[in-house]
């Protein structure tokens, strides 16, 4: 009596292991391409710090075998790595050269201690400020309870243009009491940080400061002044500056240019 194999007893052939279906390949494979895309972007990540740290001697990065090897990767990670910074504008790749790096260097903004900006970055270059606007106005709800004033209340109202060496660098808009901001009229706010005046006006320094910082599109305004293409990322600070007796006293919107400059800090842990 013949006995078919795979469902027979003991002893006969057992089964053939079942082929994948056919729908599971490409399974597989976009798992591959998945997978390369992560460790594209995870060698990216460790290549941009490089690059904004100044890391490759003369602005050139090494060759892609080079690479591979020294963060264990295929070559297709490589390039998929360096397409992507070149995406960001950091890199561009010429042929018989090699990739360099082509972005302008990010300046570091800490986080650590509260300064304003040219006293932030005076080791880097000279910060000038182009004031577009400064005034009393009548305080938007939202600002007259941030800075704990009666509704319909006057504010100062301070928008300035921060360029380093000439570069834009970001677009600061500030709202101050006017029984303090007031005085600021009179003050070289071309030249002079706003913490700097504030602490000569109250005739001591500045007490403690709440920060938020997220990543925004450019509105039309802000694009034309930080000359960056309209919806760009921009970093947007919000920063309320108290006095050492509580009181704010200075509350300000600053949209940086993410391509120019990189925040930082030191945390300690507690529990």
């Amino acid at each position: 009596m013949r006995q078919h194999h795979g469902d027979g007893p003991a002893g006969t052939f057992p089964a053939m292991p079942a082929e994948p279906a056919p729908a599971s390949l490409p399974v597989a494979a976009a798992r591959r391409r998945r997978l390369r895309v992560d460790q594209a972007r995870q060698l990216a990540d460790l290549l941009r710090h490089q690059i904004l740290a100044g890391g490759f001697p003369g602005g050139v990065l090494p060759l892609e075998h080079a690479i591979a090897a020294d963060y264990r990767v295929s070559r297709n990670t490589v390039r998929q790595a360096l397409e992507m910074l070149r995406d960001e504008q950091l890199v561009e790749r010429h042929p018989g050269v090699g990739t360099v790096v082509v972005c302008e260097k990010k300046y570091p903004h800490g986080l650590d201690r509260l300064q304003g900006l040219a006293e932030t970055l005076h080791e880097h270059g000279r910060v000038t400020n182009e004031v577009r606007t400064v005034g009393p106005v009548r305080a938007p709800s939202p600002v007259a309870h941030r800075l704990c004033l009666p509704e319909r209340s006057d504010v100062l109202c301070v928008e300035r243009l921060r360029r380093l060496n000439g570069l834009p660098l970001s677009l600061d808009l500030s709202y101050l009491p006017l029984d303090v901001g007031g005085e600021l009229l009179g003050c070289d706010l071309e030249n002079t940080d706003v913490f700097r005046l504030l602490e000569s006006l109250t005739g001591g320094p500045l007490g403690h400061a709440e920060v938020c910082m997220e990543a925004v599109n450019a509105d039309a305004h802000s694009a034309a002044v930080l000359q960056v293409p309209r919806g760009a990322a921009v970093l947007m600070l919000e920063r309320m500056t108290h006095l050492p007796d509580g009181r704010p006293v200075d509350l300000e919107f600053i949209r940086f240019r993410g391509d120019r400059i990189s925040m930082s800090g030191v945390l300690h842990r507690s529990l």
